[in-house]
């Protein structure tokens, strides 16, 4: 039984002044098209809309002209709920499909739970809800990754028999998987009756995204029809995963079956070939972004900086930054972080000042890049006051990585008592890294009793990273306390770690060649120890003498001579001689910090061969040419 509207008359106006009362009875003469027009959309409140309905009545124009989805978002979350659904079965319209309007607008809008409350009302009058209802209700719930919501949906679903709307399906399966119910997301996934494109590409994106890369890549491999963005997730999931080689491998798939790349795959792809320096790849795909008119797309210029900054061309990451007509922080920071592990800290510092000229903040990132610069050129002064211009300038708090920073700056510059002082101080506990930081300083400035202290932090910390007890083995090789370094190797036999092995490569014509230490079982790796052999002439006539010291192990000379001549850079290094022309240069990429004797090698190397050698180690460019390196041998 219909109940009926409430007897509205003038009387129930709000109160209005002399010039408002005048104007609204003015307007009961025009035509209900001016009506609708002045009137009909204006109202913002149940009351507003009580006037215009005594407006409607008075001048006997159909109910119908009320714009309907209007009266619903006024009334949805107020007492005049039921007034709303009165004049709704009052219209010849389904009810449902105007609150669905609503719930449209709600899940939309920049308050999503707007609508779960909407459904809650509709459910609280026994307004049964259709498929679309559900989808909106749904998307706020994804909105706001809110699961225990959902699944009230998802019951209702199974409820309403709509378990064979794809749709529906599809959404539930997506907010599951961004909930972290990734078991939940693959029961329903194997029970799910029919499947799109959309249903697979939701899988491999959100395994990817929580690094499971083999399961993402089994479900890519039985996917019976992949589109762009099916290889696009997969790529990126590589990308998220730390497989920058599969992504890349899986790219050039792509291609080869005349898929054409998007925005989102560019970008993927082209942080692959940073993570992996494949710069031949990142500058066809440069080529490709261009030719696609895809310059406009600031994520994809950010990117190539990154990539040419981490393949080690600065020149060309200036070029994009410079082709840049809108420019945001991160393409500032991500270029003042390339200048600095490129060892450009006084062209990273000039370019923070022409960022700020423009106009733009910088953000937590900004300071790590301009900390790092300092760092490595061991600009003590100027760390201090960027440190301190954090807080006080841009109200940036300083973070864990801020602190590291400054650690590493200190100890670099041999200042380890200020310091240890400096983490003594610090208002957050101090990680593995900033203990890390000291260490790695008290290992250029060869201070063994800071260093085991630093290691008793370390061990509480992080006791199973092999890279600490590696280091603290260094120091005491090169102070000779062969029974210290041995007591080392044996605490971490006993405790099941082993050394990382230390692995270098360098892509000829866009394929990666990778070489690990010691190892002799490389199809040329005679032709390498010959060329090798051929070299150590040249470089001891001017004056090289093997740094023996890095060998950990405690053997005679020649043993160790030998172990530094199967470095993995140096392999990499004599390959890339050996299968590139004259004058190209040379672009190696290797997991560890380059040693001493290998770093003293190239710089003579480069003068003898007459090439440009860039080296990527796990800390920044090494780039050496003409007998020098870029980082000035403060490293």
């Amino acid at each position: 039984m219909v109940c009926p509207l409430p007897s509205i008359s003038l009387c129930m106006l709000p109160s209005l002044n002399f010039e408002q009362r005048h104007s609204f009875r003015s307007s009961l003469k025009p035509t209900s098209e001016t009506l609708q027009r002045e009137l009909f959309h204006k109202f913002n409140s149940p009351f507003e809309l009580q006037q215009v309905h005594t407006l409607v009545i008075k001048t006997g124009t159909p109910l119908s002209a009320l714009p309907l989805s209007r009266v619903a978002s006024i009334c949805a979350l107020t007492p005049s709920f039921p007034y709303a659904r009165r004049i709704f079965q009052l219209v010849d319209q389904p009810e449902i499909s105007l609150w669905n309007s609503c719930l449209r607008d709600f899940a939309e809008s920049d308050s999503p739970f707007d609508a779960i409350l909407l459904f809650h009302q509709l459910r609280s009058h026994n307004v049964c809800p259709d498929s679309f209802t559900c989808s909106f209700v749904l998307k706020a719930c994804l909105q706001l990754l809110d699961l225990f919501h959902g699944r009230i949906i998802h019951a209702f679903v199974e409820k309403l028999g709509l378990q064979f709307n794809l749709v529906l399906q599809n959404v539930i399966l997506h907010l599951y998987s961004s909930c972290g119910q990734i078991s939940d997301a693959i029961l329903l996934f194997n029970k799910m009756p029919q499947r799109d494109t959309v249903t697979w590409n939701t899988m491999i994106t959100q395994l990817g995204k929580r690094g499971d890369a083999d399961s993402a890549y089994e479900m890519f491999l039985q996917m019976p029809e992949r589109n762009v963005r099916s290889w696009t997730a997969m790529v990126s999931g590589f990308v998220q995963c730390g497989k920058p080689k599969e992504a890349v491998d899986l790219f050039t798939k792509m291609e080869e079956v005349g898929l054409k790349p998007n925005e989102v795959t560019v970008v993927a792809v082209l942080a692959a070939c940073a993570d992996l320096g494949a710069l031949n790849v990142g500058r066809r795909i440069h080529k490709y972004s261009d030719e696609s008119g895809f310059q406009r797309n600031i994520k994809i210029s950010n990117t190539l900086i990154d990539m040419y900054i981490k393949c080690g061309c600065l020149e060309a990451a200036r070029d994009v930054l410079g082709g840049m007509k809108e420019r945001t922080v991160i393409s500032w920071s991500t270029m003042i972080q390339g200048l600095a592990i490129h060892g450009k800290a006084d062209e990273a510092l000039e370019l923070f000042s022409e960022m700020t000229q423009t106009g733009i903040k910088p953000n937590a990132v900004t300071f790590i890049g301009l900390l790092n610069a300092c760092s490595h050129m061991g600009l003590i002064n100027e760390g201090y006051a960027f440190f301190a211009s954090m807080t006080r300038d841009y109200g940036i708090i300083p973070g864990i990585e801020h602190y590291g920073c400054m650690v590493d700056l200190l100890s670099r510059a041999g200042l380890l008592q200020q310091a240890h002082e400096f983490i003594k101080q610090m208002p957050i506990m101090p990680n593995a890294a900033i203990w890390g930081a000291l260490l790695g300083g008290c290992k250029v400035h060869k201070n063994i009793e800071m260093a085991e202290l630093a290691m008793r932090h370390l061990h509480e910390l992080d006791s199973l990273n092999d890279g600490y007890y590696v280091v603290l083995a260094n120091i005491y090789s090169e102070a000779k306390q062969w029974d210290n370094a041995a007591r080392l190797r044996k605490l971490m036999r006993n405790r099941g770690l082993k050394k990382t092995l230390g692995l270098s490569s360098v892509s000829i014509k866009e394929v990666a060649h990778e070489f690990v230490a010691g190892d002799d079982t490389h199809p040329q790796f005679q032709e390498i120890l010959k060329m090798w052999n051929q070299l150590q002439v040249h470089m001891r006539l001017k004056g090289y003498i093997p740094n023996t010291s890095v060998v950990l192990l405690d053997i005679d000379e020649k043993e160790k001579e030998k172990v530094l001549s199967r470095h993995s850079e140096k392999l990499a290094l004599v390959f890339g001689l050996i299968r590139t022309p004259p004058g190209e240069t040379i672009r190696i990429f290797k997991n560890l910090r380059i040693c001493e004797d290998c770093h003293a090698s190239f710089k003579l190397i480069s003068e003898i061969v007459d090439r440009e050698i860039v080296v990527r180690d796990r800390n920044r460019f090494h780039c050496f040419k003409d007998g020098c390196c870029s980082c000035r041998d403060y490293w």
